[in-house]
């Protein structure tokens, strides 16, 4: 039996409260789509859209397009056969479908467990300062993005980031795609080096995506010729890169944005056939998409890592901003 709903959506900007840099370049703010579906019943579904083009997604333009040549009655055949090039809009009217979200949420959600999650620090030497506020507010694993500033400098920060950072620490360094083949095995070599010698503090949990997607051998190479983890995060964008990678032969670790990898049914189908070792991580989602992306990072890690999803530091926050949005339009 079909069922139907009535649809609405509301798009959405939310400014960050400083320019987030990365090897992608400068992203001062977040647009999205929020959607909505009622059932005969009147109960309320909640989803998100929120496309990272550059990244491997539809743009906003595209996922807006689809919204709009909607009609404003949709069945769960239309939900469920949402294109393979629309992974925002997948993720967005399936996990719709499967919300819990009964009555308005308020956004931002709470955030349990500071250890859990991993904490986004600052590019350069802005990190040298700002994980002590998130060390307070009870995080230990941080991300720090590289590829972004001269090597030679980066590796300078590194070096007083390691010493700076309490031992107990998880550090992940992410690449964005921005490192030559040279780059990563010296930044590989380096977090070797520094182990086998005893002069590391911390744990280097893995460096993520050191090379561009299509440098995917280069990748499969380096990960079997160092210690130190290599994770996959541009190259496993969406699902169907995510198989690929995994049939090409990839066993480490798969980064999984869940907002924009595309239908969730389908995802958890692939996570349980070839128990990989993931993690979850954010695309700077509102609490909407959140929480359906954790859910199924909670169903669905395998290894107990900490899930990408110390972000709400890179906005404000407001309390209202979600029945603002939905009641003022």
């Amino acid at each position: 039996m079909t069922n139907d709903y009535r649809f609405e959506f509301r798009p959405y900007q939310r400014r960050f409260l400083r320019s987030l840099t990365t090897n992608h370049g400068n992203w001062n703010i977040r647009e999205g789509i929020i959607l909505c579906l009622t059932d005969e019943s009147g109960k309320l579904g909640w989803g998100e859209i929120a496309p990272i083009s550059w990244f491997g997604s539809e743009t906003l333009e595209q996922a807006l397009d689809f919204c709009r040549q909607l009609p404003k009655e949709i069945t769960d055949e239309i939900i469920f056969s949402i294109p393979d090039e629309l992974p925002a809009c997948q993720f967005g009217f399936e996990s719709a479908w499967e919300s819990e979200f009964f009555s308005m949420p308020n956004a931002p959600c709470p955030m349990p467990h500071a250890q859990c999650y991993s904490a986004l620090l600052p590019s350069g030497e802005a990190a040298l300062n700002q994980w002590k506020t998130l060390w307070q507010q009870g995080y230990r694993t941080f991300k720090w993005k590289i590829g972004v500033y001269a090597i030679a400098d980066e590796l300078k920060i590194f070096e007083l980031l390691i010493y700076t950072l309490p031992a107990s620490t998880k550090l992940r360094l992410d690449a964005n795609a921005g490192l030559s083949y040279e780059e990563a095995n010296l930044w590989l070599w380096t977090c070797d080096n520094l182990k086998a010698n005893g002069k590391l503090p911390l744990e280097i949990e893995f460096i993520e995506q050191p090379l561009p997607v299509e440098q995917f051998q280069g990748m499969l190479e380096l990960s079997m010729s160092y210690e130190t983890a290599i994770a996959l995060d541009e190259s496993v964008a969406t699902l169907g890169q995510l198989a690929a990678c995994h049939q090409q032969g990839w066993r480490g670790i798969f980064v999984i944005k869940p907002g924009i990898v595309g239908s969730p049914s389908r995802l958890r189908k692939f996570c349980h056939q070839h128990e990989i070792d993931t993690v979850f991580s954010s695309v700077f989602e509102t609490a909407i998409a959140r929480e359906a992306a954790l859910k199924l990072a909670a169903e669905l890690s395998q290894n107990n890592r900490a899930v990408g999803f110390g972000i709400d530091h890179f906005f404000e926050q407001e309390e209202t901003w979600f029945q603002s949005l939905w009641n003022d339009l």
